[in-house]
Order: C-alpha cells, then sequence, then structure tokens
C-alpha cells in the first residue's frame, strides 16, 4: 500500500503518520487555495474524515488528491456516528472532523463530538485556518480591539429583536451569521432595537469571486439591501460596540486587574482606554497602584 499523500499543482507530498485522536481541521470558506499545508497532510494522513455534506468535502479532497475516506456527521446521525467516531480513536485511529466550510465547531454540530471524546480522556487537537467572522471582521472598519461572536441569530422576529437588544449596550463590535433571505428584515430589526445610526457591515461572499463588504450605518445598510430585487451569497453581519457607554474608574479597575493578570502596565492601560474611552494616562497611573 502507498503512503498517504496529498497533492498541490501535481506535485505529490507524503504525508506524515498522525498519532490516534480526534483532529479539528479548519477547511475554506469559499476559495479553496485558503487552505494550510498541515491541514493537507493531517486530511491525507488521517484514517477518516468526518464531515458535514461528504459530496461538499469532496470536492475540497479531489482538488488536492486526497483519498481519505469519508463519512458524514451531522445533527441527524450524531448518537450512533459519534459512539463509531469514539471507538475508532479508540482503537488507535486518527479521525478529522471538518465543516462544510471554516472552522469546526462554529454554528455547527461537531461540539457534541468533541465533548464526546473529552469525556473519553482521548487526544483533540485544533489545525487553525480560515473563519468567516475572523475574515469579516478585519475588513469591515470597525473597531476588532473586542469583539463577540454570536452565531445565526433567531429566524422570529420577536426573538430576533430581543436578541439584538441585549447586545444594543455592548461596547464590542458584534458579528451574526444571517442568511440572504432575513436579512433585510434582520436590518429592520437593527435599527429598531439599537439604532439608525449604529455604524455596520455586511461582508457577503468572502474569499469567493463575489466578495463585497457593504458598510454604513444600519439604515443605509437596511435601505441598500431592501432595494436589491433579490439578496444572494453568504452573509456575516457585523454591528459596531457602543461608543456612549460611561465607564466609571471603578469599573475600569476590575477590567485592569483582570487585563494585568497577563499584560504590563501600559499594555493594560492602553487596552482599557480602547474599550471604555478613559484616559490612558489616568489608566496607566491606577494600573501601577495595583501592581504595586
Amino acid at each position: 500500500m502507498s503512503a498517504p499523500s496529498f497533492t498541490i499543482r501535481n506535485h505529490a507530498f507524503e504525508a506524515v503518520p498522525l498519532e490516534a485522536g480526534l483532529y479539528l481541521v479548519a477547511t475554506p470558506i469559499g476559495n479553496l487555495g485558503d487552505i494550510t499545508l498541515r491541514a493537507l497532510e493531517t486530511l491525507a494522513a488521517c484514517d477518516v474524515i468526518a464531515c458535514e455534506d461528504t459530496r461538499t468535502s469532496g470536492v475540497l479532497l479531489k482538488r488536492y488528491g486526497i483519498a481519505t475516506s469519508k463519512v458524514s456527521y451531522t445533527e441527524h446521525n450524531a448518537a450512533q456516528r459519534g459512539e463509531e467516531l469514539v471507538s475508532r480513536i479508540e482503537a488507535g485511529e486518527a479521525v478529522a472532523l471538518i465543516s462544510d466550510a471554516g472552522t469546526p465547531l462554529v454554528s455547527d454540530p461537531g461540539f457534541r463530538l468533541v465533548k464526546e471524546v473529552v469525556a473519553k480522556g482521548l487526544p483533540v487537537t485544533t489545525v487553525p485556518g480560515a473563519s468567516a467572522p475572523l475574515s469579516a471582521l478585519p475588513g469591515s472598519g470597525l473597531d476588532n480591539s473586542a469583539f463577540q461572536f454570536a452565531g445565526f441569530l433567531p429566524g422570529k422576529a420577536l426573538a430576533r429583536r430581543a436578541a439584538l437588544a441585549q447586545h444594543a449596550d455592548q461596547a464590542a463590535t458584534m458579528i451574526y451569521f444571517e442568511s440572504p433571505a432575513r436579512i433585510v428584515a434582520t436590518l429592520a430589526d437593527a435599527v429598531s432595537a439599537i439604532g439608525a445610526d449604529r455604524d455596520a457591515c455586511i461582508a457577503r461572499e468572502l474569499t469567493k469571486m463575489h466578495e463585497t463588504f457593504h458598510r454604513g450605518t444600519l439604515a443605509a445598510l437596511h435601505e441598500e439591501f431592501a432595494a436589491m430585487d433579490r439578496v444572494r451569497g453568504e452573509i456575516v453581519l457585523l454591528i459596531g460596540g457602543a461608543d456612549n457607554r460611561e465607564t466609571s474608574m471603578e469599573d475600569a479597575e476590575q477590567l485592569l486587574i483582570e487585563a494585568l493578570s497577563t499584560m504590563k502596565p501600559g499594555q493594560a492601560a492602553s487596552l482599557i482606554a480602547r474599550q471604555t474611552g478613559l484616559s490612558r494616562q489616568d489608566l496607566y497611573r491606577k494600573a501601577l497602584s495595583l501592581k504595586d
């Protein structure tokens, strides 16, 4: 039997054997070139690849000449298939878990499998790579010093407005996934729950041929998307944090204490100043006194 391998532009590379365990492998979110060498080597060398959709994953694997066997792992078969995969790891096999696109466990059913593997005391290894939220954030033009990813918003209007209202006072940039069929309604709800003038961004078809970033206030984005005949493509919605929250020095002191556990006083002061709008100089003096 030939050694497992993968190919890049018709050049074959042998894959190094893997230790038994579960490997969480990030795959491209659009452009198939956005995959790491480590991911290719892991997918080629493992004993089986658990996929959300074997057909979708098959396109990627064929592109790179990877012949590893595939099995489906979805929320519908997670109970039975998870038990099978755990048994295979216990028997000494390496199992890779991938989603249709991006990083496993981000808005997909993979968490259940990881929980089962961890409960058995078996190894779990992450192989990082593409992620839609982290691809959208740098290009959004919104503050990225603090952000929160909240996955998909609820499908029903009342629950969606409640979720948006709950996040309205967050200082961090909020990141959501949304479907093209609901984005206009979601923007209308965001205007109502958060405010027409809040800065926001919609990132569509990230890394693909028709990638676009739409930036503006929530009201402007709602007007723009409501005027479209049909909205297409996978969507990441980013909403800028509230910039009018008043943070007292007493509140900031607790933030400084947490930051000082891993940072120097100057670094901590700069971080909390960006998050709260308070004077960096005042925060630095406070940080020095807390350090002492």
